[in-house]
């Protein structure tokens, strides 16, 4: 195959794995504008937040199985199965006739989202070379932020103009063409191998991991965060993760390996990418509610604030690979590390009223950090190993993120609620008589305007308070990134463990 058209044919893998990687990451976005029409059609309202949960809990269990399953029988077809699993899950869903059904065919719809967040970057790390990956995970960063912009546009125009049923039937012909390019252009040779999966550690991590989920998603809301159905399902998932970790340690073909976290630079990197999702969920989660509340800006206003990250984080991740091809994967990842912290640190140095302007500055900030922080930590890892371990070293590496965004939007929407109703208690008569349900009080009619002004001071301090908190672990995420041992740019699979 001549260079040329050896070029050609990545392009098309490229465009490929782009609209891959749009169905996944347009999923959440173009459903959250449709829920007021999809719950008035099918009915559920309580039952509505599962929509999403069910979806989140589906794709993030199963991304270091798929991750393992793209070692042993190829990224390609691992891919190709899962888009045919979400497509299946979609056209499901669009035929859902009550909420019930909608919710387990979100599911599905979440099985095949984790066998694309496993293996599109996997495919890129395979067919790219380390400095053309910057690059390249600039483009499917770019993804996420044109998803967040573009995706609950498309999602209320499609729910108020034809039908809220076609959020689902568009990802079909985008899928279809993704399958198509994929089985022309992408060869793969993979080595005939009897494939090995320890069964009995792949059925407890889900089942440790989708426990764990469950807890995360009802603690607080389902049942009180300190209740015995909460303690219970804690030491059930304590039990489960003690086989888990047990079988792993035993097995030679864990699904995920026990060399992973003995591995000071995939350790330390994993971590800090828990702690990259954890902050990351600080921003995504209440400011869009801090500046309508308590700025006063718009809807979509809001929106664009929120978006604005998405403007340092794809171009930082593309313009990474020139630093770190000059200073190393981890020298990048730190100075990465450090903007994250500066941003943080920073929303809690803006003078009040915070002016428009800075706050989008902020978000640009701490997407420029996210970018140098989240490109060199995958490409490096997938650079200490060989294309049979670099399914599990990048699906874990996502995992692990998608696992700390579900741990912010946790412990953010406990140190939110908490702060704000603790502000309540000591208010007015008028609030104290509302309940505890946060966007109640921000919504009642007929509140005085000293009560108001003293909704958006509340709002301002529990915002103080998530940043506080989205400040402690950009510092976790530095001293992570600084324990990384230092490795040259030059240095091929250093890790070669479990190879036959």
């Amino acid at each position: 195959m001549d260079k040329q058209t050896g070029e050609q044919k990545r392009g098309w893998i490229l465009a490929a794995l782009m609209m891959t990687m749009t169905l996944a990451a347009m999923d959440i976005t173009i459903v959250s504008t449709a829920i007021p029409q999809i719950v008035s059609d099918l009915g559920g309202f309580t039952k509505f937040s599962w929509v999403f949960s069910i979806y989140l809990l589906a794709q993030t269990v199963t991304i270091p199985l798929y991750g393992k399953l793209s070692d042993i029988f190829g990224r390609k077809k691992v891919l190709l199965f899962g888009i045919t699993v979400f497509l299946l899950g979609s056209a499901a869903s669009a035929a859902a006739w009550n909420i019930g059904s909608l919710i387990a065919f979100r599911g599905i719809q979440g099985l095949g989202a984790g066998s694309i967040m496993a293996t599109v970057n996997t495919i890129a790390g395979d067919i790219y070379t380390v400095q053309e990956r910057a690059k390249i995970q600039g483009y499917l960063s770019s993804i996420w932020g044109v998803s967040a912009i573009l995706g609950p546009a498309l999602g209320g125009a499609l729910a108020e103009y034809v039908n809220w049923r076609w959020i689902f039937l568009i990802n079909l012909p985008l899928g279809a063409v993704s399958i198509f390019f994929l089985t022309v252009f992408f060869k793969e040779r993979v080595t005939p191998a009897k494939p090995a999966i320890d069964y009995k550690g792949a059925l407890l991590i889900l089942c440790t991991l989708g426990l764990l989920f469950v807890f995360l998603l009802e603690g607080g809301q389902g049942w009180p965060w300190f209740s015995l159905p909460s303690l219970a399902l804690l030491g059930t998932i304590l039990v489960f993760g003690v086989l888990a970790f047990r079988t792993e340690v035993r097995s030679p073909d864990a699904i995920m390996p026990v060399w992973l976290w003995k591995n000071k630079t995939l350790a330390f990197t994993n971590l800090a990418m828990v702690g990259m999702g954890i902050v990351l969920m600080g921003p995504e989660t209440f400011l869009p509610t801090f500046t309508q509340t308590s700025l006063g800006v718009g809807i979509i206003a809001s929106g664009f604030i929120l978006a604005s990250m998405s403007i340092g984080w794809p171009t930082a991740s593309a313009l990474s690979g020139r630093l770190y091809l000059r200073i190393g994967f981890r020298e990048t990842s730190l100075i990465g590390a450090i903007l994250v912290v500066i941003a943080c640190g920073g929303f809690l140095l803006i003078p009040k009223p915070q002016p428009i302007y800075l706050l989008v500055l902020n978000q640009v900030l701490i997407g420029a950090g996210f970018g140098l922080l989240s490109t060199p930590s995958m490409v490096g890892v997938q650079s200490m190993v060989s294309w049979k371990q670099r399914g599990v070293v990048t699906s874990t590496n996502v995992f692990c993120r998608n696992l700390g965004q579900s741990l912010g939007a946790a412990i953010f929407g406990a140190v939110f609620n908490n702060s704000f109703l603790r502000q309540v208690e000591g208010g007015s008569e008028e609030l104290r008589s509302y309940t505890s349900n946060v966007m109640e009080i921000i919504h009642a009619a007929g509140l005085a305007e000293s009560t108001k002004a003293f909704i958006r001071d509340a709002i301002n301090v529990a915002m103080q308070h998530i940043y506080l908190g989205c400040t402690f672990f950009a510092l976790i995420i530095l001293f992570c990134i600084y324990r990384v041992p230092r490795r040259s740019i030059n240095e091929k699979s250093v890790l070669d463990v479990g190879a036959p």
